[in-house]
């Protein structure tokens, strides 16, 4: 009797799937990293960015990628981690498509909170005012969730939203006033507040990374949890889920991973509600899949959005943070019109 190979289960064909697209976004990482050392106001060629990494001298351009380009890919790919995982947990808490750290005001409580530690207490430095921008971070969520559970004993997914762009609206309508009130403060926060990249050297990711990786580690702690979490409280909780411990370590998560990211480049939107959203599209429900795409597939788009900003004015630029919203805006339209997505 002949043996005969069974063929592939679906799930292993459909994890097979996921693992070469996994491959193709890690290999997706490393070409915008490249096209970002050698993409800008003046082209450098493939070999001076080698010999930059590789051997610097000193010499040509070699300082414009030591000095300039390293520091602000190496923020990109930082902030990019931050800014698609923080959009992916808060996505699947909030059992909302449209839910992300600039949507639900949390990088608007960061921004205000940054902007009066500059303002009142004359501070300089991501070191110095990180921890404000945790501190309003978290002010923000916790604002928007009382809101969106007021008299509910759950929250409803779109009055969290509207919370959100309620307290995010007012939160920012203060910022401006500090910031119309005080010049200094406003001269010191004009190019951060658009979300840029440049002119921030490797000591700033050095400063925010920590605070990242530790988000990074809280969110593969709850990974497995969250897909529980997203079809509702009580039903996480009957499939044996603590939901208090998930959502207590979400909120941790992404308040560390957005006020990293605000205080190191500013408010950058759209990134955490693009790229959580489109990824499901291909890797399905599950949030640990969706959680790994968004880990490198925020960066790059975060890379791509820098390397646009430079090209598209030359020889002025325009900050990241002002290209993804060109970008996120249609995205989010298209997210509102497919009404669909809001019960997958």
């Amino acid at each position: 009797m002949t043996a005969t190979t069974a063929p592939p289960s679906g799930v292993a064909g459909t994890n097979r799937r996921r693992l070469l697209g996994l491959a193709v976004a890690a290999a997706l990482v490393v070409i915008t990293c490249a096209a970002s050392l050698a993409i800008g106001t003046e082209n450098i060629a493939p070999a001076v960015v080698w010999d930059a990494l590789t051997d610097y001298r000193d010499v040509g351009d070699q300082w414009v990628v030591r000095d300039l380009r390293i520091p602000r890919t190496a923020l990109a790919l930082v902030v990019g981690v931050a800014l698609g995982l923080s959009g992916a947990v808060i996505q699947a808490v909030a059992r909302n498509p449209l839910a992300d750290t600039g949507v639900l005001g949390i990088n608007s409580g960061a921004s205000l909170f940054v902007v009066a530690a500059v303002a009142f207490l004359g501070l300089r430095g991501v070191w110095s005012y990180i921890w404000f921008a945790f501190a309003g971070a978290l002010v923000a969520m916790v604002l928007v969730y009382l809101i969106g559970w007021s008299g509910r004993s759950t929250a409803n997914p779109v009055r969290v939203l509207l919370a959100g762009v309620a307290v995010g609206a007012v939160l920012d309508g203060i910022s401006f006033t500090v910031r119309l009130r005080n010049p200094r403060a406003f001269d010191n926060m004009r190019f951060w507040d658009t979300g840029a990249l440049d002119g921030r050297g490797l000591e700033v990711t050095a400063a925010i990374a920590p605070f990242i990786a530790v988000g990074v580690v809280l969110c593969i702690v709850i990974s497995r949890s969250l897909n529980a979490t997203s079809l509702g409280d009580e039903l996480a909780a009957a499939l044996g889920g603590n939901v208090v411990r998930v959502q207590a370590l979400s909120l941790v998560a992404v308040t560390l991973l957005a006020g990293a990211a605000t205080a190191g480049a500013g408010p950058i939107g759209f990134v955490g509600l693009m790229v959580p959203h489109l990824v499901r599209r291909f890797v399905g429900p599950d949030w640990r899949w969706i959680m790994a795409y968004s880990t490198l597939a925020a960066p790059a788009l975060l890379l791509v959005a820098d390397i646009v900003g430079r090209v598209v004015v030359r020889p002025a630029e325009l900050p990241a943070g002002i290209v993804t919203a060109f970008i996120g805006a249609p995205v989010l339209i298209w997210v509102i019109r497919r009404r669909g997505d809001w019960q997958r």
